[in-house]
């Protein structure tokens, strides 16, 4: 496996062209923001990842987790890159300044996001959940729960996880049974058996702070009855000293096609007196301060696709630059490194403009909640808000399923070195599957589209980024005829769009059945046309520098005459092709 670089080119170009960093830093909370320290911390990051995380994916990979007697012990190295990781302050870089945080912008977290999971996926779970933790408690539990815990967590010292799948209580959560009794002190104990818990043992924390979906006696059935608890692995003292074990075990670890050194584990609440817990946020609303950490998450997974597709990507690049085979008719029959042949070409600039589109997406949404959060506007925040809730689905559901391509495509670059795992980009494409599933699956998160997302305000942040869409193709006209082409196509990809978002609207109406059934190639519709606004958004901002000009230009011109065709195909999808779904009967399979 080669090493990995932070792509600061693109990095740079969207802080100094896209992101209204003056505009963050004006909101009052990010006033020590400036384009000079944003890259000073992105640099320094892109330096922590490639000297310490990135030596460890691979062997990290290879080694696995060590399962014994209820504890779990992660591969050589991970304790001591932890400790600097957390020493160093990375891992409470978004986490408000009041809470002991950095108090940094959504929109440059989410860039360390990627930064530090193209390094090394599996590390970065570990305090991505972590924060995920952070914020439900911040925003859920009563002022004593957050004095005892919330500092430890911020500062590392304590881990966090979400606990919500039971064995047959998936997607489904309101099928949950795991149960919380009431005690005369006010705590809870707490009974059952939750599956699929990322980093719910391990030895790089002191502890590990669970939050817990369960129902309280007699509590409504389905999802307005389950409660949401805190339940450390140690309980904590008066003194803030955890040294006596809770009740809670993990019995097994997940063996899984990839991320190998993420334990995935079994936990079991209450096999003896019971798992002490406390009440977080209101009885029977916990699915409400559970979901702080899954939208919050979202983002994040999302962000999982764009790291791994760069990791595989410059992989890719570096062995089509080195391996030599086959020669070239342009040059008489000269053996040439592999990167002159046409077909090779072709894949890499998918890989890349892809890449690029989906970051630029990613960073929008993310500068969009950090209005949504901070704004001294009610109106721009709940603009903002209307535009990140509508983006998170899309977004999750593009960039995961397009990471299993694009590292697929890294593969096929390395042809039949590719399938020998010795060569380490297997690894990228096995990581990169679970993202598609977790935090809800594509399916899931084109139903949250279709079903809330567009439905629920009557299209109206379909409206408002339809509209933006048709202000770039205004800006694209102004650049002359060297874009005409790529205005053309990004233009007839935008009605497309419209045109699958209106039908979309008339099915659910008619049937949700309908709908449903073209969900996801609707989803994926609006990801890649969402991709082809920011390329052009891109290219229109690069158009007077120097700098970044001539790269832009070259990603999105492909972006627009080889991407955004599929679009056409998708919309006669979504127009078309519900009944050939909705009408099989069971039996005909």
């Amino acid at each position: 496996m080669t090493g990995y670089r932070a792509p600061l080119a693109d990095f740079n170009f969207l802080f100094d062209e896209l992101v209204d960093l003056e505009a963050i830093a004006g909101l009052g909370n990010f006033d020590i923001v400036s384009r000079d320290l944003v890259r000073q911390i992105v640099e320094e990051a892109g330096r922590f990842a490639s000297e310490v995380l990135a030596p460890l994916n691979g062997s990290g990979d290879r080694e696995g987790v060590k399962f014994q007697d209820g504890n779990v012990e992660m591969p050589e190295g991970f304790k001591a890159a932890y400790r600097q990781f957390v020493e160093a302050g990375w891992n409470n870089v978004s986490v408000a300044e009041a809470e002991g945080g950095q108090g940094l912008p959504r929109v440059l977290s989410v860039v360390l996001e990627e930064i530090f999971m193209a390094a090394n996926k599996a590390f970065n779970m570990c305090p991505s959940l972590t924060l995920g933790a952070i914020e439900a408690i911040s925003k859920a539990a009563t002022p004593e729960l957050k004095g005892k815990y919330l500092p430890k967590l911020v500062s590392g010292e304590w881990s966090g996880t979400m606990n919500l799948t039971e064995p047959q209580a998936g997607s489904d959560v309101g099928a949950l049974r795991c149960r919380a009794e009431t005690q005369e002190d006010g705590t809870f104990r707490l009974f059952g058996q939750k599956i699929y818990i990322t980093f719910g043992e391990h030895d790089l924390s002191e502890n590990i702070v669970h939050l817990v979906l369960a129902r309280l006696p007699d509590a409504p059935a389905g999802v307005k009855g389950i409660s949401l608890f805190l339940v450390p692995k140690y309980l904590v003292g008066d003194d803030g000293t955890a040294n006596t074990r809770n009740d809670v075990h993990c019995i097994s670890v997940e063996h899984k096609l990839g991320t190998h050194a993420s334990p995935t584990c079994v936990m079991s609440y209450g096999d003896n007196e019971g798992a002490v817990g406390y009440l977080v946020g209101e009885p029977n609303r916990g699915l409400q301060a559970m979901f702080v950490m899954m939208n919050s998450a979202r983002l994040t997974v999302g962000m999982e696709g764009i790291a791994l597709s760069e990791r595989a990507y410059q992989q890719a690049l570096e062995f089509a630059r080195e391996r030599v085979q086959g020669t070239s008719v342009a040059r008489k029959g000269e053996p040439v490194a592999i990167i002159q042949h046409p077909d090779v070409k072709r894949m890499l600039l998918t890989m890349k403009s892809q890449i690029e589109a989906m970051r630029a997406t990613a960073l929008a949404i993310a500068q969009a909640i950090d209005f949504s959060n901070h704004h001294s506007d009610p109106a721009v925040r709940e603009k903002n808000r209307a535009f990140a809730d509508f983006m998170t689905p899309i977004f999750k559901g593009w960039a995961t399923e397009t990471g299993i391509e694009l590292t697929g495509t890294a593969i096929q670059i390395h042809g039949g070195c590719g399938y020998i795992e010795e060569t380490g980009v297997a690894q990228h494409v096995r990581d990169s599957y679970i993202g598609t599933i977790y935090e809800g699956t594509t399916g899931i998160q084109s139903i949250d589209l279709v079903g809330r997302k567009l439905m629920m305000d009557q299209g109206q942040a379909m409206k408002a980024v339809l509209a933006d869409m048709r202000a770039c193709e205004a800006d694209l006209a102004s650049l002359g005829d060297k874009v005409a082409k790529m205005r053309s196509g990004f233009s007839a990809a935008v009605n497309a769009l419209e045109e699958a978002a209106a039908s979309i609207q008339q099915q659910f109406g008619q049937n949700p059945e309908d709908a449903f059934a073209v969900s996801v190639p609707f989803l994926r519709l609006a990801g890649l046309v969402i991709g082809g606004w920011q390329m052009c958004r891109s290219l229109v901002a690069a158009w007077q520098s120097d700098t970044y000009r001539e790269n832009k230009f070259v990603t999105s011109n492909f972006y627009c005459s080889h991407v955004l065709p599929q679009a056409l195909a998708l919309r006669s999808v979504v127009v078309a092709g519900a009944a050939t779904v909705s009408e099989v009967a069971e039996s005909d399979f």
